[in-house]
């Protein structure tokens, strides 16, 4: 028996047909059971800063009237990454090195906020004509705590701040949520292309071109041709990274329902 009726035989197709099931549904399950991520970053404006200069004068910085040092503009946008959705999700912001004031919470796409949960509410609260205690004026101005109703697969959503720092560095606002199953990540900013990550688009394109110079070695016969195409495809690799990456997404969401 030859190479060829061997790779023929039907007993070797089912064998190979078994085997590409068992691949499948392990990879499936993988996808499906992958653990949840709720990523995010925070993005620091300086909208302004106190000084007293003999030379150029003096600039004050106020806030309902209140002079502060070094204004901010922070902003949040946590992203479900995961393939699932989740229900009541509580979020906390918080901070020890600037000074929480004026806040707007929006889910992105969609002209519906997030509010504080009942329990922060009602730490806060102040009864009509009392003046806000210490330990409330703290917790304002250290903290805050949202629900989040429903968390859609892909959804995202944004958080801004008005803050003051209490030195001249760039304030830290970090972000906690306790949801089962599921792991919280800070990402740096990044730039984009396509809604995808530069470094991520860049990295999948540059692999696409190695596998796509295979063909290109053997079909095109001039060097000089060569090195154009090449140097061509690298100024516009990230464009075919980013597409493949967003279908590739697409596919993981298909499959995940």
């Amino acid at each position: 028996m030859n190479l060829l009726e061997i790779l023929k035989s039907e007993y070797l197709s089912i064998l190979f047909g078994g085997l590409a099931g068992i691949i499948t549904s392990w990879l499936t399950q993988r996808v499906l059971n992958k653990r949840g991520v709720f990523s995010y970053f925070v993005n620091h404006n300086n909208v302004g800063m106190s000084t007293d200069d003999s030379i150029f004068g003096t600039v004050s910085v106020t806030w309902n009237n209140n002079p502060v040092r070094h204004l901010f503009l922070s902003t949040i946008e946590l992203k479900n990454e995961s393939l699932n959705d989740y229900e009541n999700v509580v979020i906390r912001t918080y901070t020890n090195d600037t000074t929480l004031l004026s806040e707007s919470t929006q889910i992105v796409d969609t002209p519906n906020i997030i509010e504080w949960t009942e329990k922060y509410r009602k730490q806060v609260h102040v009864e009509l004509g009392q003046k806000p205690t210490q330990n409330q004026l703290a917790i304002y101005f250290e903290q805050r705590e949202y629900l989040i109703p429903v968390f859609n697969r892909g959804q995202m959503i944004r958080i801004s701040y008005l803050n003051s720092a209490k030195s001249e560095s760039i304030p830290n606002i970090w972000l906690h949520a306790t949801v089962k199953g599921v792991k919280i990540k800070f990402r740096e900013p990044q730039n984009q292309i396509l809604g995808i990550s530069q470094p991520h688009a860049a990295l999948v394109g540059v692999s696409i071109g190695f596998v796509g110079l295979i063909p290109l070695v053997l079909l095109i016969s001039s060097p000089w041709a060569m090195t154009f195409l090449a140097m061509f495809y690298g100024f516009i690799a990230q464009i075919p990274g980013a597409y493949a990456i967003k279908v590739f997404r697409k596919l993981r969401e298909a499959i995940g329902g």
